[in-house]
């Protein structure tokens, strides 16, 4: 179905102008993350203007729903389903924002760079997928590559695992015990970055599902 959607997307003047503003939106995420993680990891400055991309992600947004109105509108047969997609699309990389802005108040809360102990290697390597699925997710969807968009599915399968299992340690108090203000953090912190990775995966899902199964798992011949 992607494919399908792709061509129409590159040959209709205001629907080609939002599928170009969302792989924007993409982009502009992919900076907003990388500096509220470098923030937070003391290897940047503080990003103050995080809140101000984010209201440029939100604008942007707006702006894709408009050129779908006005594709609906002026086209003598509109697609609904390229409208619902793209719509879905924009949803989930506003919500990355979101989640970018949370990282960026847990570095503002903090005195000292994040060291997150005992789970430095997890979380290292939560920071590290979720960096290399943004690199990936606007090729898949351009390409269209759905080799690329299964692959950024399965690493949100492995960031989900990696986070459920360090939670009910950090619970638990199996690690950072008598540190409850930085296992609380260390526990946001890993939250954030699975929503985030959620969000990459929804997207991405959208290039090998329908509309209606966006944001799951593949299912082979669902109609």
């Amino acid at each position: 179905m992607w494919k399908e959607l792709i061509a129409l997307f590159k040959s209709e003047g205001p629907l080609q102008e939002a599928f170009e503003e969302a792989i924007t939106m993409l982009e502009a995420s992919h900076g907003m993350y990388k500096d509220a993680v470098a923030a937070l990891r003391g290897e940047g400055p503080m990003a103050v203007d995080i809140y101000e991309r984010d209201r440029l992600l939100n604008k942007y947004e707006r702006s894709v729903r408009r050129k779908i109105v006005t594709h609906m509108s002026v086209s003598a047969k509109p697609d609904i389903n390229l409208g619902l997609v793209l719509t879905a699309i924009v949803i989930d990389i506003e919500r990355i924002g979101d989640y970018t802005k949370n990282i960026m108040e847990l570095a503002a809360a903090l005195d000292n760079p994040l060291d997150a102990l005992e789970l430095s290697e997890e979380v290292s390597r939560l920071e590290r997928t979720i960096d290399g699925m943004f690199g990936d997710i606007v090729p898949a969807l351009e390409g269209p590559d759905e080799a690329r968009a299964r692959k950024i599915m399965e690493r949100h399968s492995e960031v989900s695992k990696v986070v459920d299992a360090a939670i009910p340690r950090l619970q638990d108090s199996e690690v950072l015990r008598g540190r409850s203000g930085h296992a609380v953090t260390v526990a946001l912190y890993m939250r954030y970055l699975k929503r985030v990775s959620a969000h990459i995966k929804n997207v991405a899902s959208s290039v090998v599902n329908p509309y209606h199964r966006i944001g799951f798992r593949e299912k082979p011949n669902d109609g």
